[in-house]
């Protein structure tokens, strides 16, 4: 019967009170104080050093032997807690229950130097009357009781209505948003860095896996602390990617087709690389290689693009079409390409310079306002535009002129161009 019996809380060893807690609270990390330190074992101590930079070291913890533990003085709770928190970490501090069979030992052999001084007092006090013995008996009972406030009955009620507690405390929390793609948003907020204290990130989980954080604008900031910019908006802000639909996995799994002009193009190969030659001004960078037909190509990917291809929101021929359409000709590349408002197309020309022989375009900006610079034309759009009519005059000033174009439109006339223009 005694063997089949169910310990008591108190009579766990730290080993046995770890694994108790984990069936409780799997999710949670678990520091046991030990006098003035606090530990932390076995996968939890590799979890806290990744967090906190803290040692693991493997010893022998009560009858285990080769035990991972961390451990951090108590004082230190203040400063690693809200790290670990921060971290998304759910934290249970845990008390270590005493043996009730040595809190006993100790307390009888209290009991017991008090009651071997009773008697001598007593012998003292025989003359007094009988009703004088009832203090005389008070420090035995006031010894029990302190062993009654300490039995192990008790001790397992607090343990349980303490678990109990943080297990209300853990209810999964309530999504601060859920994406169209059914993707819960968690944990969002603002930190600031302990590295530079100017620079703010913020940051969230998704599914409950943590989101690289992002560099938030100052202007973001103040209107985050001022609860003009809620989490959904900062997430539209710096994760955008995150909240768009997913293309259908299929999408990466067949051969993409474009139309082409001189019939379709299939994407035979598109992938993510990063580049390792050291001799390129792009070693380091993450690059799109795409095989088309008989054409290899590669270039330097966008943290848009790159988003958009991990997240899977871009089909490959989206992505294709977006980085190598000037390449392959393409009449979709250069649609997206508009003129400002207020540009005559007959004030375009594109004409062939007598110095370098080399193709260029320019624009006149109308009102007395002059023309742009000249700007040359790469092979691939001066292709398009002549051989396979997939680009037009008014396209390609609107891929090459745009900034520069919009930048001396917004700029005030001077005052003898005003002048000339009323004469």
């Amino acid at each position: 019967m005694a063997a089949s019996r169910k310990k008591e809380p108190g009579q766990l060893s730290v080993m046995d009170q770890f694994d108790h807690m984990k069936e409780k609270h799997p999710d949670a990390l678990l520091l046991f104080r030990t006098g003035s330190t606090y530990e932390i074992y076995r996968q939890d101590a590799k979890k806290v050093s990744e967090i906190l930079g803290t040692p693991v070291s493997t010893r022998t913890v009560g009858k285990e032997k080769n035990v991972d533990v961390a451990s951090f003085p108590h004082e230190a709770l203040d400063t690693y807690l809200p790290r670990l928190v921060r971290a998304g970490m759910r934290v249970a501090i845990c008390e270590q229950l005493e043996n009730p069979k040595q809190k006993k030992k100790e307390q009888a052999a209290k009991h017991g130097e008090t009651t071997s001084q009773q008697p001598i007092n007593k012998e003292s006090d025989m003359p007094r009357k009988k009703k004088e013995k009832t203090p005389q008996e008070e420090p035995v009972k006031t010894t029990k009781s302190a062993v009654d406030e300490t039995t192990p009955k008790e001790k397992k009620s607090e343990s349980q209505s303490a678990t109990q507690g943080e297990a209300a405390e853990r209810k999964p929390r309530e999504p601060q948003m859920v994406t169209v793609n059914g993707d819960k948003v968690t944990h969002g907020h603002a930190y600031q860095s302990k590295t530079n204290p100017e620079d703010w990130y913020f940051t969230a989980k998704i599914n409950g896996e943590q989101l690289k954080p992002q560099k938030m604008d100052p202007a973001d900031l103040v209107a985050y602390k001022e609860k003009e910019l809620t989490v959904p908006q900062l997430m539209e802000r710096y994760y955008p990617t995150k909240l768009m639909p997913r293309v259908p996995d299929v999408a990466y799994q067949v051969a993409n087709v474009l139309p082409g002009p001189g019939g379709n193009l299939t994407i035979d190969k598109f992938n993510v690389y990063k580049e390792t030659d050291e001799t390129r001004a792009d070693y380091g960078k993450y690059k799109f290689y795409a095989q088309v037909g008989d054409k290899k190509m590669s270039t330097t990917a966008s943290r848009e693009d790159l988003n958009a291809y991990f997240d899977r929101v871009a089909t490959p021929g989206q992505l294709v079409e977006r980085n190598f359409g000037d390449r392959l000709h393409l009449q979709s590349h250069y649609e997206q390409f508009r003129l400002p408002e207020g540009i005559d197309p007959k004030g375009i020309r594109v004409a062939k310079d007598k110095e370098d022989g080399k193709w260029k375009v320019s624009a006149d900006l109308g009102d007395g306002r002059g023309r742009t610079s000249r700007q040359e034309l790469s092979f691939d759009d001066g292709y398009s535009l002549f051989k396979t009519k997939t680009a037009t005059r008014e396209q390609i000033a609107a891929k090459y002129l745009t900034e520069e174009i919009s930048t001396k439109l917004a700029a005030p006339l001077s005052m003898e161009k005003s002048a000339s223009m009323k004469m």
